[in-house]
């Protein structure tokens, strides 16, 4: 699986969403998602969002999914 193809379904799913998507091997992979769908929403309910764009890719081609949800506020906010 190629980390372009990930962050192209997480960005469509996702209307407007910021997504960058990592990975060493193609099959564990790290992606930090900024969207505004995620204000309100605790961390579960985000991820959930996100898992929803990529549908049966999850556990399937996709073994591992480190995710880190921000909407544009909290990301404009320095570590």
């Amino acid at each position: 699986m190629d980390a372009a193809v990930i962050q192209s379904m997480i960005e469509q799913g996702l209307s407007g969403a910021r997504v960058k998507v990592n990975s060493d091997d193609g099959v564990h992979f790290e992606a930090e998602v900024v969207a505004t769908q995620f204000a309100n929403k605790p961390p579960l309910a985000r991820h959930r969002l996100v898992y929803a764009t990529l549908g049966e890719l999850m556990g399937g081609q996709i073994h591992a999914l480190t995710l880190k949800t921000l909407t544009p506020e909290e990301a404009a906010v320095p570590y």
